[in-house]
């Protein structure tokens, strides 16, 4: 197993023990490579009357796709940090009718190191997408997520 295996497990741990939404929605670490963390979610806990992807879980899914991404690019870079989700903002542009995956991209977002290293905080928005599993990554998303975050080092 290799240092970013190894990662992946720990955040699914840490979601597993401390947030126990994301283990009744079945949220689960697909992939984490290049700055980008993907996760999975089975869609039969987290439906709404009409039988597709409920919002509230969309949300929740997005929000900690985004921090678990952060935690991963935390821990990467060899910082000890606290974050917190400040603010957060969703669009949905179509029902989801199977299982969800939703994606989150670090890329360009550094800086946030340096800000960490000379203040001990710092702040960004990261952005999240959501398919529905029967759909590429290519296509538009179903979902879109804005949030907010901010970090204190421990």
């Amino acid at each position: 197993m290799d240092h970013l295996d190894s990662l992946c497990q720990e955040l699914q741990a840490l979601w597993d023990q401390h947030f126990p939404l994301s283990a009744a929605m079945a949220m689960r670490v697909a992939s984490f490579e290049r700055h980008q963390l993907t996760t999975h979610t089975a869609l039969t806990p987290n439906t709404n009357i009409h039988k597709t992807a409920f919002a509230g879980s969309l949300y929740a899914i997005e929000s900690l796709t985004a921090w678990g991404l952060l935690y991963l690019e935390l821990k990467v870079a060899g910082f000890d940090a606290s974050i917190i989700h400040a603010h957060g903002n969703i669009t949905f542009h179509r029902p989801i009718r199977d299982d969800i995956f939703a994606q989150a991209d670090f890329s360009g977002h550094e800086s946030l190191f340096e800000s960490l290293r000379e203040s001990g905080k710092g702040r960004l928005s990261l952005q999240t997408r959501v398919w529905g599993a029967t759909e590429a990554l290519t296509e538009p998303a179903a979902s879109e997520f804005d949030g907010l975050y901010v970090v204190r080092l421990n």
